[in-house]
């Protein structure tokens, strides 16, 4: 199994950190942003980190080099930032099998390894870790939308949330992710959206698997604290 790290954006809410490094570079209790990503893929097996850089991404080439704890590193340039289904197509190429995806600005503590064992064994299309919110917190990103219990659909930021259910920008997916980004138009934004791409899945009969034992969950730019006030304890897989 692949590990996709979505790493190529400008981080302009970490600013003035990130004027003149990549936000994946900052530090968060003492490390940077992505080795807390890779420190939460490699334990879950992964044969190969896909790193997928734009913004300044010669400073994370140089810094993480060929690979990390002896797992292989390829790294792909996403030229344009135009949203994360257009970043994993630009990592489609190296895709063989499925592809564990972690968004290279969280620092997660919680059980990843079920996750991918629940997606082997029901052969899902789709798994990912979810978390009840106020409905104040689910009109800010993705939420999914339910009908009669059942998961229906996912969408972006809507003005009126359809449920306080939030994907918690952790996925295992199939191989079928690469054909339904193929097929996402872009959003309002002008960005090519993998909530999207998770709701064409969705709507063509995929297999979902949803957990919901998050233990702690912190993006950086989301924070209401600086990044490098996070403490070592609260991090700590």
């Amino acid at each position: 199994m692949q590990g996709v790290v979505p790493a190529a954006g400008e981080g302009t809410r970490l600013r003035p950190l990130t004027a003149e490094q990549p936000k994946g570079l900052v530090e968060v209790a003492g490390k940077p942003l992505l080795t807390h990503v890779f420190e939460a893929l490699v334990p879950l097996e992964i044969e190969e980190l896909l790193v997928i850089v734009g913004y300044r991404g010669d400073a994370i080439r140089e810094y993480y080099g060929a690979s990390f704890e002896g797992v292989p590193i390829t790294y792909v340039t996403q030229e344009q930032r135009r949203g994360l289904a257009h970043a994993l197509l630009q990592a489609a190429p190296h895709v063989d099998g499925d592809v564990v995806v972690l968004n290279g600005d969280n620092v997660v503590r919680a059980n990843l390894r079920e996750a991918v064992e629940r997606h082997r064994e029901t052969g899902a299309d789709v798994t990912t870790l979810v978390e009840e919110v106020s409905p104040e917190r689910a009109s800010e990103g993705a939420v999914f939308e339910r009908e009669g219990g059942e998961i229906v659909g996912l969408v972006e930021k809507p003005d009126k949330p359809p449920s306080t259910l939030i994907p918690r920008g952790f996925y295992v997916f199939s191989e079928a992710i690469v054909p339904a980004c193929r097929l996402v138009t872009p959003a309002g934004t002008g960005e090519y959206e993998l909530t999207d791409a998770v709701d064409l899945l969705l709507a063509a009969g995929r297999h979902l698997v949803i957990l919901s034992d998050v233990i702690s969950w912190s993006h950086a730019s989301r924070s209401a604290v600086h990044p490098c006030e996070y403490s070592q304890e609260s991090v700590t897989m």
